[in-house]
């Protein structure tokens, strides 16, 4: 499992769907999550990713020091399923995704995650998993970190 996590002012996502754009989800302030799954992920990694992104701590303090969660600062979560992080470019022009996990193994993998993440408090919206979409960010810092199990 991958996520590549940002820090935003605010983010949201849409759908694009023969030739219309619908609205799905947004946030505020919070963390925008692209997130990917792959052959063998589990109970056991959603459990763990869900677990260290809700722990972590990004936010600045009265200091201005990254020393408040999630839960400190009242943010929410846009979560958004994203194959492409297990493309692999290293030969050729056009990238392989054979490291992406079929759809019958991810979509019940995002939606444990998305699950697990709204179990722990967390404000979460998403996306719609395997369609073509639109996400609009302001990264806030920049703060962004790649999370992998």
């Amino acid at each position: 499992m991958r996520v590549l996590l940002q820090r935003v002012s605010r983010a949201e996502v849409r759908i694009r769907e023969h030739g219309t754009v619908r609205g799905a989800g947004h946030i505020g302030r919070g963390l925008l999550l692209l997130v990917g799954f792959t052959h063998g992920d589990d109970e056991a990694c959603v459990t763990w990713m869900a677990e260290k992104i809700i722990g972590l701590r990004l936010f600045a303090d009265a200091e201005d020091k990254m020393n408040l969660s999630l839960a400190d600062v009242g943010g929410e979560l846009l979560v958004v399923s994203q194959f492409t992080l297990y493309g692999d470019a290293a030969k050729g022009r056009r990238p392989s995704f054979i490291d992406a996990a079929r759809p019958d193994t991810a979509i019940p993998l995002y939606e444990r995650f998305v699950a697990l993440l709204r179990d722990r408090g967390a404000t979460v919206a998403t996306g719609e998993f395997g369609a073509m979409k639109d996400v609009e960010l302001v990264n806030d810092g920049p703060v962004t970190l790649w999370l992998e199990w």
